[in-house]
């Protein structure tokens, strides 16, 4: 509709999967699977629930009357009650068992559990194809030395491939973070009104150990272990904070990494892609801004941002529960997870389509190189029978001229052609231009690159196989 706010978080930047895990339809018919569940376990542990009863409920769980829950809860203000309501209306058999003995935050709360769980999953896959493409493009350039950089000034050479390994190293943190979190989820469970089961007791007789088992059996259903021993009315909050600080710590090494490739595409060393009818700028015609980057880069800071929602809700809950987490809470997670998708969809994008420009890149390293290998060139000199503090001086001189040649006068750099002309250093040119060679200045990069990624993450790719092969579109 284009007379109301359609959130462009759905229409601009997450996928249709994503968007999905946390659509109405979803939520309203995990409901009811919750309630199936519900009925099935009291049934096999001994309440006079029928089998006619549990299949009339399975029959209608995706069918969904929603005009009819829509116009109960504008009667009766209770969104839980109006589902109840429209379902009975559906199973008229088996209206009398609907969310037997439980109360609201039974569906409200395990649901959101159960969705959440979808989407950290859904989240770890596209982690996994993100770290297959760094991987392939790592293993492509670990040998083409390029400047590193510290305090954003020039420092030692490093290579395009062992930089592309610092992106992977902090996706391997989160991976490793994010398989913590989904292991460790349980279900809020069988709990009741302010999490003492006392309903419970009351349907089973007083029978505890019936009232623990239907709380096993149910989290059971949903393909979890557990859910939590003791509860209040909700699950605890702190549960949505370490979920959501688990997508900001992903979307700031998302947000590293866009920072980076911006800062290269404007030195024009490494682009992201640009396709052939793109516009760069409406203004001026021959720009190619790093537009996708800089997207990434902003849904990832409202991630970030958005995980101090669920926080301060869990700091500010009172005793058993209070209802101001509600409205923040369904805002806040749903958008926290459909943001960092749209930002793991760029991610993808830009890494499998990255451009490198190896010429500009070799321009610049062999622009400050000169600098950084005099140390080289003066230790050969000394062992030829020079003597150092005089070469120390001769290499003084010579770069203080180059460097007021190239940020006075705008010049190239010609330290090692000034090196080269001074007798003093008794070494021809060849033997001078081979000390530079960018290739001795590179360390272990390369095999770094190597052992990271055949002990570190192919096992890691070969463990989830299932999980590559996510596309990479991007709606803009």
């Amino acid at each position: 509709m284009k007379n109301k706010y359609n959130t462009p978080l759905n229409s601009r930047y997450s996928s249709l999967e994503m968007s999905y895990i946390f659509s109405e339809e979803k939520k309203f018919t995990t409901w009811r699977k919750l309630w199936v569940a519900l009925a099935e376990c009291e049934k096999e542990l001994g309440l006079n629930i029928t089998e006619e009863q549990v299949e009339e409920l399975k029959n209608n769980v995706d069918n969904i009357n929603y005009e009819d829950a829509e116009k109960k809860e504008k009667e009766i203000r209770h969104d839980v009650m109006s589902h109840v309501y429209a379902y009975g209306l559906q199973c008229p058999k088996a209206k009398g068992i609907i969310h037997l003995g439980a109360t609201s935050c039974y569906v409200g709360d395990n649901t959101d559990i159960i969705i959440m769980k979808e989407a950290l999953i859904l989240v770890r896959k596209k982690l996994i194809s993100i770290l297959e493409s760094l991987s392939k493009f790592a293993l492509k350039y670990k040998s083409l030395p390029t400047l590193g950089f510290t305090h954003l000034q020039p420092a030692q050479l490093t290579t395009v491939g062992k930089r592309a390994t610092l992106w992977m190293q902090d996706l391997l943190i989160d991976l490793e973070n994010l398989d913590f979190v989904i292991s460790n989820l349980k279900l809020r469970g069988v709990k009741g009104t302010t999490g003492t089961q006392a309903s419970f007791m009351a349907l089973f007789n007083n029978n505890e150990d019936a009232v623990i088992e239907l709380d096993k059996k149910v989290a059971r259903k949903f393909g979890f272990s557990d859910s939590f021993p003791v509860t209040g009315q909700t699950y605890p909050r702190k549960i949505d904070s370490i979920i959501l600080n688990t997508l900001s710590e992903i979307a700031q090494s998302a947000y590293k990494f866009s920072n980076d490739i911006r800062l290269l595409q404007s030195m024009k060393e490494i682009e992201e892609p640009f396709e052939k009818n793109q516009v760069g700028s409406s203004a001026m015609a021959y720009k190619r801004n790093p537009m996708r980057s800089e997207r990434l880069g902003s849904l990832a800071r409202y991630v970030i941002v958005d995980a101090l929602n669920p926080a301060i809700t869990a700091s500010t809950q009172w005793f058993e529960r209070t209802l101001d987490d509600s409205a923040n809470k369904r805002i806040a997670v749903s958008e926290a997870f459909l943001a960092l998708d749209g930002v793991l969809n760029l991610y993808l994008n830009i890494s499998e389509n990255l451009v490198v420009y190896e010429k500009v890149i070799a321009s610049h390293v062999n622009s400050e190189l000169p600098f950084m290998a005099t140390e080289n060139i003066l230790m050969e000199a000394v062992k030829r029978g020079g003597d150092r503090q005089e070469l120390h001086e001769r290499i003084r001189i010579h770069s203080m001229e180059a460097s007021r040649r190239i940020k006075e006068e705008g010049l190239n750099n010609d330290l090692i052609h000034r090196i080269i002309e001074d007798d003093k250093f008794n070494l021809s040119k060849e033997e001078i231009l081979a000390i530079i060679d960018p290739v001795n200045f590179i360390g272990r990069a390369p095999g770094q690159v190597e052992v990271f990624i055949n002990d570190y993450i192919k096992p890691v790719l070969e463990d989830n196989k299932d999980s590559l092969g996510t596309e990479s579109e991007i709606n803009v």
